[in-house]
């Protein structure tokens, strides 16, 4: 079964603007990614980081609906000195920070796809992780 890690924007993205095609049909995208995660297709993987994050969202309700998540993930992947060093690795390649930490949680887990909708972190090569938008994610699937 696939492992899959959603970062903070991928969680955020149906509370993006609507009225804009491409974030419509992402959230659509997403959504589904969640549905199938629901049904048992994928494991989902959360991590310090996205709780990290979502914790400092100032709208409750997104906050809360977001953390759901946190329970229904198959594995939670918490800080410490492999992962630390990893993160370091990654932001030497020109990741941000909370980026480099979001991707050594999702190599750390050995995740099958890191979903993003964070366009500079969708142009990133990262050796040993498949970087994805959700609507690339799912018209993978649907091939």
């Amino acid at each position: 079964m696939e492992r899959i890690y959603l970062d903070n924007c991928a969680f955020n993205r149906p509370y993006d603007d609507q009225t804009q095609l491409k974030i419509h049909l992402e959230t659509q995208a997403k959504l589904k990614i969640q549905k199938e995660v629901l049904n048992g297709k994928y494991n989902l993987i959360w991590s310090y980081m996205l709780e990290y994050e979502n914790e400092a969202n100032p709208y409750v309700y997104k906050k809360n609906r977001i953390a759901e998540w946190r329970e229904i993930a198959k594995e939670n992947i918490k800080a410490d000195d492999e992962l630390k060093v990893l993160a370091k690795q990654v932001q030497e390649k020109g990741v941000g920070k909370k980026d480099s930490i979001h991707i050594a949680c999702a190599l750390k887990a050995k995740v099958n796809y890191f979903i993003t909708t964070d366009t500079q972190l969708l142009k990133k090569n990262i050796k040993g992780l498949k970087i994805i938008s959700p609507l690339d994610y799912i018209k993978k699937e649907e091939e």
